[in-house]
C-alpha cells in the first residue's frame, strides 16, 4: 500500500559547513547509507539512518519538508573533490557542473535523512 507524503519546500542559497560536513560523512561511511540514482540522469539519492548525529538537523533536516539549497559557487570550488566522487555516481560522465542543488529531509515515518544531489 502506497501513502503520500505531504512536504512543504524551503528554498535558501547556501555555503554550509553543514552539507560538507553531511557530505563528508557519507563519503567516509559508505556502509552506512544507502545510494540510489536520482530520478533524473545528474542526480543521485541518499538515505541516513537518523540515528547518526548531524549538525542542525532541525535546519538542514525538517521533518515532512524538503529543504532546498543552491549551493554557492565558492562551496562548489572549495568542495570540487569531494563533489566529483558524488558527480561520479550519476549517469552523467562529462565532470562540467556548475551549480549543485542539495534537497535534504528527515522521513521521520521512515526513521532516515535523505539527501538529495543534483548536478546542474
Amino acid at each position: 500500500m502506497k501513502t503520500r507524503i505531504e512536504l512543504e519546500v524551503t528554498l535558501v542559497a547556501s555555503n554550509s559547513d553543514t552539507i560538507y560536513h553531511v557530505l563528508s560523512y557519507i563519503k567516509a561511511h559508505p556502509n552506512q547509507v544507502t545510494i540510489a540514482p536520482g530520478e533524473y540522469d545528474n542526480a543521485i539519492v541518499m538515505y541516513l539512518n537518523d540515528t547518526v548525529k548531524l549538525g542542525n538537523p532541525e535546519i538542514y533536516f525538517p521533518s515532512h519538508k524538503l529543504m532546498v539549497n543552491r549551493m554557492a559557487p565558492e562551496f562548489i570550488s572549495m568542495n570540487n573533490e569531494l563533489l566529483d566522487y558524488f558527480h561520479d555516481k550519476t549517469k552523467v560522465k562529462d565532470s562540467s557542473y556548475h551549480e549543485l542543488w542539495v534537497t535534504t529531509s528527515h522521513l521521520a515515518k521512515r526513521n532516515k535523512y535523505l539527501v538529495d544531489l543534483s548536478f546542474e
